[in-house]
């Protein structure tokens, strides 16, 4: 599944190609990619303008204006905006509107100015998009900018590179979770963003295993596991994200190349960058977890 560097790169591509574009059309091709609302997402995005395009962890929004009206609806309205998860095979091109249809194509979104398409195309369609309306605004951030973010999502996490993350209080939550740390790296009420693979990279750059328990991390040591998250995740972000096959692209169709540089996930058996141990893959809740047995030792009181 997309993690948030990759979504961060669609996000990118979305701001330059839709934002401020007035939609047309939607056409709807598979009802189970907009969930609640398949016989009314044409009649709702209509006409409406795509104010810019926003991101918490994986998922992403376009909130959405009336075509010549102001930004934000009457006090106390935050608005609506058009909420995608690109699940595990969720792409959002955008395409030349005469370009022929893809094989997984399930929603076509077209253009007042005539301009490229923007297609939600899912090959396993368990992504989806729904317009969800805006919650009241957050507090303001350390830079003073208030941020609504979709209903749906309001009980997920800010992500580690969000103003309004709050490290103290991560850290105060996280030793209270009395569990392994990838476990609460995973957890998406507690942190948003980070997925299986760049939970094992910055695991391995704090030198953790994954089963260490969170109640015995320092004040410091989490310090030092949110920058090396913060780190793998901007790194990957400057490549492109990570793609292991095709179906992970950014808005133009192409493919990350972060994977090269991978220290430890998907790389069983070979040598650790660090100190040439072979690199190990455990069972870790239905999927696999990748560590150095001697940069990483697996601890007495593990929480496995």
């Amino acid at each position: 599944m997309p993690e948030l560097p990759e979504v961060e790169v669609v996000r990118r591509g979305l701001e330059r190609w839709v934002s401020g574009r007035t939609i047309a059309s939607a056409e709807v091709l598979h009802p189970r990619a907009v969930r609640r609302n398949a016989g009314e997402l044409a009649d709702q995005l209509k006409g409406r303008e795509i104010r810019s395009a926003e991101r918490r962890g994986k998922y992403l929004w376009l909130p959405l204006g009336d075509e010549g009206a102001e930004p934000g609806g009457p006090e106390g309205e935050a608005g609506e905006a058009l909420l995608a998860h690109l699940g595990m095979s969720g792409q959002l091109l955008v395409i030349e509107p005469d370009a022929p249809l893809e094989k997984h194509l399930r929603v076509r979104i077209g253009f007042a100015d005539g301009g490229s398409d923007l297609r939600f195309v899912d090959q396993r369609t368990f992504g989806h998009l729904l317009v969800a309306p805006l919650t009241a605004p957050e507090p303001p951030s350390r830079g003073g900018r208030v941020r609504p973010v979709p209903e749906p999502v309001a009980h997920i996490a800010p992500d580690p590179f969000e103003d309004v993350f709050d490290e103290a209080e991560f850290a105060a939550r996280l030793r209270r979770r009395r569990t392994g740390i990838k476990r609460a790296l995973l957890d998406q009420s507690l942190i948003s963003g980070v997925g299986n693979i760049y939970a094992d990279e910055a695991l391995w750059r704090a030198r953790l295993h994954w089963a260490r328990p969170t109640e015995s991390l320092s004040t410091k040591k989490i310090a030092e596991l949110l920058g090396a998250a913060r780190a793998v995740m901007s790194e990957a972000l400057d490549e492109g994200g990570t793609s292991f096959d095709s179906l992970y692209v950014d808005v133009n169709g192409e493919s990350g190349y972060f994977d090269r540089s991978l220290a430890v996930y998907g790389r069983r058996d070979e040598p650790c960058r660090r100190c040439g141990t072979p690199i190990r893959r455990e069972a870790f809740m239905n999927r696999s977890s990748y560590s150095c047995p001697r940069c990483q030792p697996r601890p007495r009181d593990a929480h496995l």
